[in-house]
């Protein structure tokens, strides 16, 4: 009994160790001991869109990519840029796409407009699927013979209960 104790404790430190060097804290650290030029950092980042997430700002993203903008963002900040300058900066590179409330223009119109388009094409999908099947159905005759072998199952079946 001993030695199974000693073997389970051996096993259990053996697989929580290798674990250990593999966590990561992927956070932007704030550098700055300026809590005003923190507080704009986090305000231009809550207007870039993660690039690897796609569904987080840089703000709330812990991805590397993200990380690296908030630090781009804090250094760009600290060199006296606008958040303007720095969102203009953001979207020359990346895109309209980092904006996470892009513009509305002719190269976002399908951000802004295909989700609802492509509801809409479900919507006149399900409804023309309905009403095919719908006359289908109705066009469907039963012989006599059919619906006598289907009366006789369903008294069989009432019988039994």
């Amino acid at each position: 009994m001993k030695h199974l104790t000693i073997l389970l404790a051996g096993l259990a430190v053996g697989l929580t160790i290798p674990g250990i060097g593999f966590t990561q804290n992927n956070t932007a650290s704030a550098v700055s001991d300026n809590p005003v030029l923190e507080k704009k950092v986090l305000e231009v980042s809550n207007e870039l869109r993660c690039l690897v997430c796609q569904n987080q700002t840089i703000a709330d993203s812990n991805a590397d990519l993200a990380v690296d903008l908030k630090n781009q963002v804090r250094q760009q900040l600290s060199d006296g840029r606008s958040k303007q300058e720095i969102l203009k900066y953001m979207t020359e590179r990346y895109g309209d796409f980092v904006l996470y409330n892009p513009p509305f223009n002719a190269a976002t119109v399908m951000l802004w407009v295909g989700p609802f388009l492509l509801m809409l094409l479900g919507l006149i999908l399900l409804v023309r699927q309905i009403k095919q099947r719908k006359q289908e159905l109705s066009q469907e005759m039963f012989s006599t013979q059919e619906i006598e072998r289907a009366r006789q199952l369903l008294d069989r079946k009432l019988g039994n209960q």
